[in-house]
């Protein structure tokens, strides 16, 4: 029989400034996909490049809702 100790040890996640921040949107208006929209304003450092490309867009299409994605990086650390 193998013996095996368990040593649970608590971390913590916090935001790592040093990884940035990505912001997106995507066009969500309903039927939009089966129209074959699907359009996305890509990966910005700022959040108003991701918002300037959803305003744009709907004043192009008429399309009225968005998906809002914003990305960033964690650190997990052991707590002492």
């Amino acid at each position: 029989m193998t013996r095996a100790v368990l040593r649970y040890v608590p971390h913590t996640i916090r935001h790592a400034p040093q990884g940035g921040v990505t912001y997106e949107a995507f066009c969500a208006t309903e039927g939009c996909t089966a129209a074959g929209c699907g359009t996305e304003s890509g990966a910005h450092d700022e959040q108003e490049g991701a918002q300037d490309w959803a305003l744009r867009h709907s004043g192009r299409t008429g399309h009225d809702l968005f998906r809002r994605v914003f990305t960033d990086h964690a650190r997990v650390t052991r707590q002492t």
